[in-house]
C-alpha cells in the first residue's frame, strides 16, 4: 500500500477502534453564563474521497467541506445545525448544553471556507439554571419553528422551545408532549431529530421527531408528529446497525434523515435515507431510499447534524457536521452536497 493512503488507513483504525467509547462519553463543558466570541481556524477539505477527484457518491455531489477548531474547549460537541433563510447564519445545539451562533464563509468560487461570527452561550432550563449537567441539558435535536426554536433532550427526555429572536437569554416558553410514554425512551438513545416540514408540504408547517434508537415492540424506531390535524406517532424501519441522528425537510416536504453506525468490523460509517413526506402519517411505518453510505475511507467522523439549504438558482444543498465529542482523536467537520436531480 503507497504511503499515503496507509497513513490514511491507520488514522482510520484508530479512530474506529476509539469511537465506541467517545461516542456516548462526550466531555463535560464549563456553564458560560456570558454570550462568549469564539476565535476558530478552518481548513477546507476538497475532496470527499482522499486521493480521488471523485465528486459523485451515490445521489448527491460533494461540494467541500472544512475541519475547524478553536483553542477555546467550548467549541465542539455540535449534535444539531440550522441556518437561516440566507444559507449563511446559523444556530446549532451542543450536547453540552450550549448555543452556538455563527455564519458560513465561502472562497470565490462559493464553496465553503469557513466560519466566522461564532458566539456561545449555555442553555438555560424551565427553572432558569445555566448549569450544564448531562443528565437535564443533553440537547441533541434543533428545529427553527415559528417564533421559536424547538430543541430535544436526551436522558431528561423532552421538547422545549424556545423564543425566537432572544434565545440565548431566555428559558424554555413551552414543552411540547409527544404520543408515546417515556418510559420507552433510552438514556441516551432518545429524541435525536426534531424538524419542521415545510408549509406547502404533504403535513403542512408542523414539528416531526425521531428517536436515534427507543424501539416499537417491532424494533423500529419511534417517531411522532408532534402537533396539526395529523399528530401521532409514527415509526421509521430501524436498518441495524443504523442509528437516526439527526434530519431535515426537503422543499417537497421529502425527511432526510441523517444515520450512524459503529460496528469493530469496519469502524463508523454515515448514510442518509430519503422517506417520502406523503408516507408519514399516524400508525405508519416508513422507510426511504439510501442516498448517501460513507466510511472512514471517506471523510467523514461521528456526523451528528444535517440541514437543508435552497439556493437562489434552485439547488438544494445539504450540509451536515460532526461531532467531535471533545475529542482530540476526533474532528469538527463541516461537508456540504448537493442533491442531484433523479436520473442524474
Amino acid at each position: 500500500m503507497p504511503a499515503e493512503p496507509a497513513r490514511h488507513a491507520a488514522r482510520a483504525v484508530l479512530r474506529a477502534a476509539l469511537a465506541g467509547f467517545v461516542l456516548s462519553f462526550g466531555l463535560p463543558a464549563a456553564a458560560c453564563a456570558e454570550t462568549l466570541a469564539i476565535a476558530v481556524t478552518s481548513r477546507p477539505l476538497e475532496r470527499f474521497l482522499p486521493g480521488s477527484d471523485r465528486r459523485v457518491f451515490g445521489r448527491l455531489e460533494f461540494l467541500g467541506g472544512i475541519v475547524f477548531s478553536s483553542r477555546d474547549p467550548l467549541l465542539g460537541a455540535i449534535s444539531s445545525i440550522r441556518l437561516r433563510k440566507d444559507g449563511e447564519n446559523f444556530v446549532a445545539v451542543l450536547d453540552t448544553g450550549h448555543w452556538l451562533t455563527g455564519r458560513i464563509t465561502r472562497n470565490a468560487e462559493g464553496r465553503l471556507n469557513g466560519l466566522a461570527d461564532l458566539n456561545i452561550r449555555s442553555m438555560i432550563d424551565d427553572k432558569g439554571r445555566r448549569e450544564n449537567a448531562k443528565s437535564r441539558m443533553d440537547a441533541e435535536g434543533l428545529a427553527i419553528g415559528r417564533g421559536e426554536l424547538l430543541v430535544s433532550y436526551e436522558f431528561s427526555h423532552r421538547i422545549d422551545a424556545y423564543p425566537d429572536p432572544g434565545f440565548m437569554d431566555a428559558r424554555p416558553i413551552r414543552r411540547l408532549p409527544f404520543p408515546f410514554p417515556k418510559r420507552e425512551m433510552r438514556n441516551n438513545r432518545g429524541l435525536e431529530t426534531i424538524a419542521v416540514s415545510p408549509e406547502n408540504g404533504p403535513l403542512g408547517a408542523v414539528a416531526v421527531t425521531v428517536a436515534e434508537r427507543s424501539l416499537d415492540a417491532d424494533g423500529n424506531l419511534l417517531a411522532a408528529i408532534l402537533d396539526g390535524p395529523m399528530a401521532g406517532a409514527f415509526a421509521v424501519r430501524r436498518n441495524d446497525p443504523w442509528d437516526a441522528t439527526d434530519g431535515a425537510f426537503l422543499p417537497d416536504g421529502d425527511l432526510l434523515l441523517l444515520e450512524r453506525r459503529f460496528r469493530l468490523a469496519d469502524g463508523v460509517g454515515m448514510r442518509i435515507r430519503r422517506i417520502d413526506g406523503k408516507t408519514i402519517r399516524p400508525g405508519a411505518v416508513v422507510d426511504g431510499e439510501v442516498l448517501i453510505d460513507a466510511d472512514l475511507s471517506h471523510q467523514i467522523d461521528n456526523m451528528e447534524g444535517l440541514d437543508v439549504v435552497s439556493t437562489p438558482d434552485g439547488d438544494t444543498r445539504i450540509v451536515i457536521v460532526s461531532d467531535d465529542n471533545h475529542s482530540i482523536l476526533q474532528r469538527n467537520l463541516m461537508l456540504e452536497f448537493r442533491l442531484l436531480p433523479a436520473g442524474k
